[in-house]
């Protein structure tokens, strides 16, 4: 709810604050007292476009209105996107400079003008002139439609559906793109796999063959090296002769003498045995080497080969491997093609079964209750003065290839206002009083099954009396049982069934607002009654409006179909 609103230097408001209750909130005054800059300020708070501008002197103006909605309003999970505190009272405001820029804050923070009109048409509707938000937004009809039925969850379950069809559909055009990609290069893929998977790149194949290749390219020579090597080790005067000779010295010392040369018998033994060791490796690598100019030969082909194919297919002649494994794929999908193209058809078909079943279903439920709102709608107009307007729910089907998330139908409310008139979107009304007295009637037939956020009717009772004023009234008091509502009027018989009463008086250049509580608000309803002079008349009739006002409301459709 719109819990208080702060204006400052705006127009002819100097300082003002309101605070307002739950339910029916009404603001009264002489014409040209100020009613219509106090309504500009709060559309100025939950960034509107107006006609406030700061008050003449004054450098900066500014309208912050606090909303305290439930824990679970949209607005609160606007904020959570927005990475904002989301918790507790929500402040809107705005300052406007004298030059007409203007800059948004949300809970003190500067937030920009877009986000703030996003936040204000989360937390308030204003009727009573030709916006294109809340009713008169077509894209909010189907919600409002589907809240009315109770159909909410069949309409969630229906995006879901949409979904799975969606992507099945995308995996079918995936499909047929590489089917066809494939088979505009069916004969290049077949022979690419077929010379690939012939050659058989291994990886790491190329660091194998170049290492072989140097080495089978040097043979010779490293032959003449490690032949030198053994030789040095194991010839006649090689190393291993001299440490088993020396080794032989020391086991013939006498025993105390051999003691003391233990640790150097022990190191002579393990160099012996390293020394054994490295002249058996050098013997197995001689025996290893490869001189066979043939096989060399053969080395080098693979070896050219592999780097010739890396060439050809822009890859390193690492990446071959990788590269066979891409067109085996290719080849496979040719191969295996209508088989998977079959399954993918069939995915798509059953999908969509399952969302034609459930989109029928769910455009036979909206239908009925499509004709159930105008039924309800029809029951408020004829009160409201609006006999002569017609209200219907055009659902306008869509073919099955071509439905939505939302189902098989646009869905969109339309009136007509004049007898034999074609119906039209509900913006087109002409007169703001009837405007907003048909967003009265549609609100208080929607507001049982879809509460709305805080309301502003700017006059919804202009142009009426008596009986209608009553009508008027009643409606609006039994629409602020589920929603709170705010509302200029002129009407004493609306007036008097207020839960807050504000009168908006004009004091020398300056506006002034003041809630009225007792008598002083018995004594406003009367001024509305008789005018300048208030009579005792006026003042009795005023308290008869007032106890009338305090009776329970009627609260059944039917019962208001009577009014």
């Amino acid at each position: 709810m719109l819990a208080a609103l702060t204006v400052r230097d705006i127009v002819l408001i100097e300082q003002a604050a309101l605070e307002f209750a739950p339910g029916l909130n009404v603001l009264t005054g002489e014409t040209g007292a100020g009613k219509s800059i106090l309504l500009d300020s709060l559309g100025l708070a939950v960034g509107n476009r107006g006609r406030a501008g700061v008050r003449p002197g004054a450098a900066q103006g500014s309208a912050t209105a606090v909303f305290d909605p439930v824990s679970h309003h949209g607005a609160r999970a606007l904020l959570k996107e927005q990475a904002m505190p989301h918790e507790g009272e929500i402040v809107l405001r705005r300052s406007l400079a004298a030059d007409g820029k203007s800059r948004a804050f949300v809970n003190d923070e500067a937030v920009s003008v877009g986000l703030l009109k996003d936040l204000g048409g989360l937390l308030l509707e204003v009727h009573g002139q030709a916006d294109d938000r809340g009713l008169f937004d077509v894209a909010t009809h189907r919600g409002l439609l589907d809240s009315f039925g109770a159909l909410d969850e069949a309409a969630r379950a229906m995006g879901g559906l949409y979904a799975a069809w969606d992507e099945a559909r995308r995996t079918l055009a995936a499909g047929l793109a590489r089917a066809a990609e494939a088979e505009r290069n069916a004969d290049y893929v077949r022979a690419a796999a077929k010379e690939l998977s012939t050659f058989d790149p291994q990886p790491g194949e190329e660091e194998i063959l170049a290492g072989e290749r140097a080495l089978m390219m040097n043979a010779a020579r490293i032959a003449e090296d490690l032949s030198a090597a053994t030789d040095a080790l194991s010839g006649e005067r090689g190393a291993e002769a001299a440490l088993a000779m020396a080794l032989k010295k020391l086991s013939r010392l006498q025993e105390e003498a051999r003691k003391r040369a233990a640790a150097a018998e022990a190191a002579l033994e393990q160099a012996f045995a390293q020394t054994e060791e490295a002249r058996r490796e050098l013997d197995a690598l001689l025996a290893s080497l490869d001189t066979d100019t043939a096989a060399l030969e053969r080395k080098e082909e693979r070896l050219f080969e592999l780097r010739a194919l890396a060439r050809k297919y822009a890859t390193t002649p690492d990446g071959l491997v990788a590269v066979l494994a891409d067109f085996l794929a290719q080849r496979d999908a040719l191969d295996g093609s209508g088989s998977s193209l079959k399954d993918a058809k069939a995915a798509v078909a059953q999908a969509h079964r399952v969302y034609l079943d459930a989109a029928r279903k769910l455009s036979k439920d909206r239908a009925v209750a499509a004709r159930k709102l105008e039924a309800a709608v029809a029951a408020e107009l004829a009160p409201l003065k609006l006999g002569h307007a017609k209200f219907r729910v055009a659902l306008e089907p869509l073919a099955d290839d071509a439905g939505t998330a939302n189902g098989l139908e646009k869905i969109a409310f339309e009136v007509a206002t004049v007898e034999g008139a074609a119906f039209g979107s509900l913006a087109k009304i002409a007169s703001g009083g009837e405007l907003a007295r048909f967003s009265l009637a549609l609100k208080v037939a929607l507001a049982q099954t879809a509460p709305p956020a805080a309301m502003v009717f700017d006059e919804v009772d202009r142009g009426v009396g008596g009986a209608v004023a009553d009508a008027v009234g009643e409606r609006l008091q039994r629409l602020a049982e589920t929603t709170q509502v705010l509302l200029v009027t002129h009407s004493p018989q609306v007036a008097a069934r207020a839960a807050r009463h504000f009168r908006i008086s004009r004091v020398g250049d300056k506006t002034r607002i003041v809630m009225l509580e007792d008598e002083a608000r018995l004594e406003e309803i009367a001024r509305m009654l008789s005018g300048a002079s208030v009579t005792e008349e006026a003042r009795a009739a005023a308290r008869r409006l007032v106890a009338e006002a305090a009776r329970p409301v009627r609260p059944s459709r039917k019962k208001a179909k009577s009014a």
